[in-house]
């Protein structure tokens, strides 16, 4: 009784209620009537928005404003839009519709939820475009600041939360909707109000009831599954009641229905189609559903098996014909009544394109494994589902009776229906299942408790609903994927309730896996996890998501930050990370409880904690200790937060932050980020233009306005625009695009200076359309009026003059460009720091083929293999998809040269030969299937090409009849490509120069070919420009004596120096322990923060080197080095190496990075693969040229442009835990064999500036490692040959006793002698190849052999043989006709043409004549044909591998012959070789001497 006084009392006290009115403001077609309370929209017929009307005064809390809806039209799509806005109307400029309203405006659109123009919750509620006329519609602010749509008197849930007490209620008459009348606004009846929070807990109880249910079952060993799952009251996963009843009418299982396409076989209970004849048939395969779908009811199928042969793939989509009536068509697509079709990307209607560009997935892309689906919503909405996400709604009306309907075409050869497609019920399942296998089981559960905690709802725990593959243990603190081998996704994982401001949300990682890339993500995001259809991966996740992924931050998907704090990547097994949003709306990182600094801005309040356990990260724990982590540190000029990239705070320890940022206003599609530095086009597959943006101030005199491309799109012609105006951001009426500006603003566009729209030259220094991804712009204007622009730092001279003083900086993302990021460079850039500066062509690529240095891309068309380490192109299939390209971009006056070799009549066409601005590194991993399969329609770039004899650009016919047609090309011919210094592009047909045959070429093109018809296969011949002669030199010509290991040339003489004593400094990585006088470091834990660096600087042409004394075979990975550009002194040492982002060069396993950005791959060994005892040096050279030694061999140049003073640093890391400082040793002394120990002769080190002369031949000397660096001593492949050798027992005597002339040849072994592929030896000099991948043991050589300088003389080969003729051949110490393999011997009779048939002078008719047969390659002599493989057991490990034996030879000149193989092999081998070559046979006893056993194990 007294309870009922108080309500009375309260509802007694409640204030008058608000008028129900609209504000006399309102949109400009609207009509106001009956006292402000009917709104009509004039000219509805002809104009669709400005329709917008607002409540006269805000809302209360509870009180719904209604309004009904009283007239609609049927000339446009969409209708009502309700929702609620913090803008005052008296002041309110009306946009021309609702969603365009910002500044804290809540609008519900259709079925969607959108805050200030963004989507923030995809499905809410009923469709209010389906609500007819007379329906009411309401919108509510709850007491809690929560946001409800109230539909006929129903409340639809919760669709916002955390909105701010004064709102005023927003109506938008759109499209179909044109007349509307308030009707209400006050509080709903109580009944109602405790009927929806009844319903809400009753269904909550009900899941948790049905949740326990299914967790008993599965413990007791039950399959988790209770029977059909639509029995259950959340069986129909959270839809409207229609759905429950329709899908309880009946239990039929949906099937395949046995009618089907002539091709289709039917499986698995008719739950599996697969079409037959794949390689044969590519259509035919168009298979039903056995019923007619239901509403809400999903239809998806799992793509089980693709075949790479056709193009297309499947199809899937609904229609109204009934299978048991239809005649099945040979494609869906051909059927013209009453089928919605998804192909590709885009809708087709009764075989008619309606929507192109319906989602960016295409179904042509998806791969094995993945899953499509469709459903028929009950307001009549066709969507469809990749892999469990949305793609939004494909048809808007779709008949009520329609089957499901995929299409096995092309590429799609099977499928399989997947029946649990309820989200509710199978991630109960998955649940019920995953804890049954988690280490938690037995453990006691916690006792369930009438009474809850009252600490349980304040408590950070992870939401029960998780992705398909994780499960959440541990009551909510621990997820995990159970299954984390099996598959690397759909791990993702939220927290259980919103976060609050400067609230820490940390989780540990308990356990990884190694098979997958990646690693644990970790962010943020709007949408509440009890509704939310958890993607695969949280950064497919499109809105209201900020994720830290790797080292880099995305917002809704995209790239916002590129260099940001630790790498997530790197971390191991009991490392920590966590987020927080602060009180400003800022978000933060921690990585092990050291805060990364800002990563974004204007994070709204109300956000839920996300992690994704993806790739590596396999269990995660949240970590409730938040008191031990440091204070969240202010914006300041210490520490990780100021080197965090790209946040405006960032100013400690390097050069004064810009200022620059771009202005709050922009066009209509430009959207300002990562505060104020980021600018991207929205909507940028649907949209070109109107996204300028514009800086936030005038530039200063000499002051650069720098940006970088980050994203870029294929979907339009032209790209970015950039230049300067006058006209202040408050003044400007952005058009388009800023060329349609007539006054103040000068533009560049394309190759264009424009000027108030009109072109004031051509032909400038530079091409904006032909940027790619990570370019550089930049605009400067001089204290003299000039003009000036600067590509990735290269000022490209004057473009312009007589510019006013105050002028701004303008971007237009026009065309393919979509994203920009002010770069930190300000005023006249400064090269010698800049990072993206050092490209690819800075440094040279490391020919393994001595004399050519020119590559293949690794990325090339479907049809082509790479052999030769990217020097031979073979089309192994087809006629086409044989594009290939250059590895590097050419320099100008470069040549890039191919000789053909092989050519196949069956085609017609020939070469196509070229150059592109199209970057090999933009496309995706090979193989290339989406790469145009001819060169004439390669069209995303700009290309030039000669296709015969006709010059064309972009596929448009530029000039006929140039040169001799490419179609006449043979075996043997070249043919070349060159862009000269006047920006033409020259052919040139065995070195002659066919003249120009293009003009206006841009500077950074790729050389590219296309392998098309006759022409199969081809080798590059050319060599780079300006090959740098300490890393690429093809042996010398007069060399008579080159081995392993040898440089060609003798080094210069060295600078007399006096080297500094140089010792470790004793600020160091924390792990660090120094002994030795700081000359010994070790690391003493763990196996990261083991950076340390030196006190003295390194001083130029001075060689500091370092050996690594202890590895532990416990880690992954091993030491780095590099030097950095500034005192160590104030240093605050990162975990690792690749953290330091300030001056730094690093060299770690076989790549070079500058400030934590990969600038050259592949250079030197793998430092990973480094043994103990290895000496590993730094020198910077005269011209700051940084070079990596190891062994005392020069590496080459690794980086340029090294500033003074630097510092050697090491970063012992891994397996690496001991090095000793070496003293600044200069020249390490040993005695080594004269070409690697093959005539006997000794020399030293100290040698090397000599030459011998003997016989008149001048003689390198080379050098070999040191015995206690050499890493032979704990090679594992060497060891194991050296196993298989000793189980062979042969006599040691046939040995040599010196173990230093025994070399392995496995990949870590060559490159660290610094071998190179292929030398020349004897008189006349002849090439061999080194034996790569085998393992010598040097054979005793004849005393008169070893003082012989004949043995100089003779020529190196190779001899397989098998393992039953090693003995007999070492007893007679030369390969004897007939001893060495049963394949050694063949008649003189059956030998091939080529002189080698005829019988032997004065020999009987039909006698034998044996021969031995060697090689100057393994490659061949290799063959299991002529050395047989036999396996063995290793004695240590009890593994069994085969092995093959064979010889290293010297061959007396003359003595031999040379053929093709006598196997009749047509594909070459080797790429030094030609066919024609590769096979010496030989008659003549004592010609051949051995020289070494060679060994090789599988």
């Amino acid at each position: 009784m007294l309870l009922s006084q108080s309500l009375a009392v309260v509802n007694t006290g409640r204030p008058l209620k608000m008028a129900a009115e609209l504000h006399p403001r309102s949109g400009k077609l609207i009509g106001l009537s009956n006292s402000n309370r009917t709104a009509r929209r004039n000219q509805p017929v002809q104009e669709f928005n400005h329709g917008l009307v607002l409540s006269k005064e805000p809302l209360r809390d509870r009180d719904v404003f209604t309004v009904r809806i009283d007239k609609k039209v049927n000339s446009w799509s969409g209708s009502i839009e309700i929702g609620v806005t913090a803008l005052d109307p008296a002041a309110l400029d009306f946009p021309s519709s609702a969603t365009g309203l910002k500044g804290g405006s809540w609008i519900v659109s259709g079925c969607s939820v959108l805050r200030d123009g963004r989507s923030v919750l995809e499905e809410y509620g009923r469709d209010l475009d389906q609500l007819a006329e007379g329906d009411r519609v309401g919108i509510q602010r709850s007491s809690r600041g929560e946001l409800h749509l109230w539909v006929n008197g129903q409340d639809c849930g919760a669709a916002a939360s955390g909105l701010p007490p004064k709102l005023w209620a927003v109506v938008d008459l759109y499209g179909k909707c044109t007349q509307v009348t308030v009707v209400s606004c006050e509080p709903p009846p109580p009944s109602a109000e405790r009927e929806s929070e009844t319903l809400e807990r009753e269904e909550e109880e009900e899941e948790d009831e049905e949740e326990e249910e299914v967790l008993v079952s599965g413990s007791a060993g039950g399959n988790g599954d209770s029977g059909n799952s639509n029995s259950s009251p959340g069986g129909n996963g959270g839809v409207g009641p229609g759905a429950l009843t329709g899908a309880m009418t009946t239990n039929d299982a949906l099937l395949f229905h046995e009618k089907c396409g002539t091709l289709i076989k039917l499986s698995n209970n008719n739950k599996t189609a697969e079409r037959r004849r794949p390689l044969d048939e590519f259509n035919n395969g168009v298979v039903m559903t056995n019923r007619p779908l239901r509403h809400n009811e999903m239809f998806e199928i799992r793509i089980d098996k693709l075949v790479d042969k056709w193009s297309g793939s499947i199809e899937i989509g609904v229609t109204t014909h009934n299978p048991n009536n239809l005649d099945y068509p040979a494609t869906m697509t051909n059927l013209r009544s009453g089928t919605i079709m998804m192909s590709g990307c885009g809708i087709l209607t009764n075989g008619k394109g309606t929507r192109r560009e319906y989602c960016e997935f295409s179904l042509d892309e998806l791969q094995e494994g993945d899953h499509i689906g469709l459903m028929r919503k009950a307001s009549g909405a066709l969507h469809f589902y990749i892999n469990g996400i949305d793609q939004g709604v494909a048809a808007a009306q779709t008949p009520n009776v329609v089957y499901g309907v995929v299409d096995l075409y092309g590429m799609a050869v099977k499928v399989t229906i997947v029946h649990n497609h309820n989200h509710s019920d199978r991630l109960r399942r998955n649940n019920a299942i995953m804890r049954a296998l988690s280490p938690d089981v037995g453990r006691p559960r916690p006792t369930l408790s009438v009474t809850p905690d009252a600490e349980l709802p304040d408590r950070l725990l992870f939401h029960p609903n998780c992705g398909q593959k994780a499960a959440i243990i541990s009551d909510g603190r621990t997820a995990l994927r159970p299954h984390a081998t099996d598959d690397f996704n759909h791990g993702v994982v939220l927290s259980s309730r919103p976060l609050r401001s400067n609230e820490v949300f940390q989780v540990r990682i308990d356990k990884m896996v190694d098979k997958w890339a990646g690693s644990i993500e970790i962010g943020v995001t709007t949408h509440n996890p009890a509704y939310l259809q958890l993607p695969s991966t949280m950064t497919n996740l499109r809105s209201g998501t900020w994720m830290m992924t790797g080292n880099g931050v995305m917002h809704n998907g995209t790239t916002i930050l590129d260099e940001y704090g630790h790498n997530l990547d790197r971390l191991k097994a009991g490392d920590t990370v966590g987020v927080v949003r602060k009180e400003d709306g800022s978000l933060h990182f921690f990585v092990n409880g050291v805060a990364q600094g800002p990563a974004a801005w204007n994070v709204p309040p109300s956000v839920y904690a996300v992690v994704d356990l993806y790739g590596q990260a396999a269990q995660a724990t949240i970590m409730d200790d938040m008191v031990d982590l440091p204070p969240l540190p202010e914006d300041s000029s210490e520490g990780p937060t100021a080197m965090s990239p790209g946040s405006p705070c960032s100013v400690g320890g390097a050069t004064t932050t810009s200022d620059l940022r771009f202005h709050h206003l922009h066009g209509t599609n430009a959207v300002i980020t990562n505060g104020g530095r980021t600018a991207l086009r929205q909507n940028c597959r649907s949209e070109f233009n109107d996204a300028i943006v514009i800086s936030n101030r005038c530039l200063r005199d000499g002051e650069l306005f720098e940006i970088v491309i980050q994203k870029m799109v294929d979907r339009w012609s032209g790209s970015i625009e950039a230049g300067v105006t006058a006209i202040r951001p408050e003044e400007l009426e952005f058009p388009n695009t800023m060329t349609d500006i007539d006054y103040d603003t000068w533009m560049l566009s394309g190759t264009a200076i424009m000027q108030d729209g009109n072109t004031m030259r051509n032909n400038y220094g530079c091409d904006l359309d032909s940027l790619t991804t990570g370019s550089r712009i930049g605009m400067m204007r001089s204290a003299s009026g000039d003009l000036h622009y600067y590509i990735n730092g290269v000022d490209q001279g004057v473009a312009c003059s007589g510019l006013p003083p105050e002028v701004y900086a303008v971007i237009d993302l026009y065309g393919q460009c979509v994203q920009v990021s002010i770069t930190s460079s300000s005023g006249p850039l400064d090269n010698s720091l800049c990072t993206s500066n050092v490209t690819e062509k800075s440094f040279p690529i490391h020919s393994p083929v001595a004399g050519v240095a020119h590559r293949l891309h690794s990325k090339h068309g479907k049809n082509v293999v790479l052999l030769g380490e990217g020097c031979q192109a073979v089309r192994v299939g087809g006629y086409a998809h044989g594009i290939v390209f250059s590895a590097k971009e050419l320099k100008t006056d470069e040549l890039f040269e191919v000789r053909i070799d092989e050519v196949d009549e069956q085609w017609c066409g020939s070469l196509h030969i070229g150059l592109t601005t199209l970057a090999p590194l933009e496309l995706p991993s090979c193989p290339l299937s989406g790469l145009s399969p001819s060169l004439p329609q390669l069209r995303t770039k700009v290309t030039w090409l000669l296709c015969g004899s006709e010059v064309r650009r972009n596929g448009v016919l530029q000039r006929q009849n140039y040169g001799c047609s490419l179609d006449r090309l043979m075996v043997g011919n070249r043919v070349g490509v060159k862009r000269c210094n006047d920006d033409t592009m020259h052919i040139f047909i065995d070195g002659e120069d066919m003249g120009p045959a293009a003009t206006a070429v841009a500077k950074n093109v790729y050389a590219v070919l296309d392998l098309y018809g006759r022409i199969t296969a081809v080798s590059i011949v050319s060599s780079s420009l300006t090959e740098d002669v300490e890393s690429v030199k093809a042996p010398s010509l007069s060399s008579d004596s080159c081995s392993e290991g040898e440089e060609d040339s003798t080094p210069s003489e060295p600078c007399v120096l006096l080297p500094t004593v140089m010792a470790f400094l004793e600020n160091h990585g924390k792990n660090i322990q120094l002994s030795n006088q700081n000359l010994t470091a070790a690391r003493v834990s763990s196996y990261n923060q083991g950076l340390l660096v030196t006190a003295q600087p390194l001083a130029r042409q001075q060689l500091f080197q370092v050996r690594i004394d202890r590895l532990n075979p416990s880690w992954t990975s091993s030491l780095s080095l590099g030097v950095i550009g500034h005192s160590p002194d104030r240093l605050n040492f990162p975990s690792t190496a690749c953290c330091l982002k300030r001056s730094a060069w690093l060299l770690q396993r076989d790549s070079v990075f500058h400030n934590s950005l990969k600038i050259c791959e592949n250079y030197g060994p793998n430092l990973d693969t480094c043994p103990e005892g290895t000496a590993l040096g730094l020198l910077v050279d005269a011209n700051s040229c940084l070079h990596l030694y190891v062994n005392g061999m020069d590496q080459g140049v690794a980086a340029q442009d090294i500033p003074s003073p630097c510092y050697p640093f090491i970063d012992l890391y891994g397996q690496c835990e001991q090095c000793v400082d070496c003293e600044a040793v200069t020249i390490v002394t040993n005695n080594v064999p004269a070409v690697g120990g093959e005539s006997g002769e000794t020399r030293c080190q100290g040698d090397m500036e000599k030459a011998d002369m003997v016989d008149g031949i001048k003689e390198s000397v080379c050098w070999t490692p040191p015995p206690e660096a050499n890493p032979n001593k704990t090679c594992e492949y060497q060891a194991l040959c050296s196993r298989f050798k000793d189980m062979l027992t042969l006599p040691d005597g046939y040995f040599s006793e010196d173990a230093k002339y025994n070399l392995c040849y496995c990949e870590s072994c060559h490159k660290l002698r610094g071998d190179e592929a292929y030398y020349k030896r004897g008189e006349p000099p002849r090439d061999y190849a080194l034996p790569f991948g085998w393992c010598r043991f040097a054979l005793r050589m004849k005393s008169h052999c070893e003082v012989s300088n004949a043995l100089k003389k003779w020529h190196i080969a190779y001899h397989g043989t098998s393992v039953g003729a090693l003995r007999r051949t070492l007893d007679h110490s030369q390969l004897l006709p007939g001893m060495s393999s049963i394949f050694s011997v063949s008649p003189a009779k059956v030998e091939g043409p080529n002189g080698y048939s005829e019988p032997e002078e004065n020999s009987a008719p039909g006698r034998e004549v044996p021969r031995v047969r060697l090689s100057p390659t393994m490659r061949y002599s290799g063959l299991e044909i002529f050395a047989p493989k036999v396996q063995f057991r290793d004695p240590r490990s009890h593994r069994c591998h085969q092995a093959q034996v064979g010889f290293q030879v010297c061959v007396r000149p003359g003595s031999y012959k040379v053929g093709p193989p006598t196997l009749g092999h047509s594909e070459p081998l080797d790429p030094r070789f030609s066919n024609s070559e590769i096979e010496w046979i030989t008659k003549e006893q004592g010609g051949t001497l051995l020289y070494g056993l060679l060994v090789r194990i599988e």
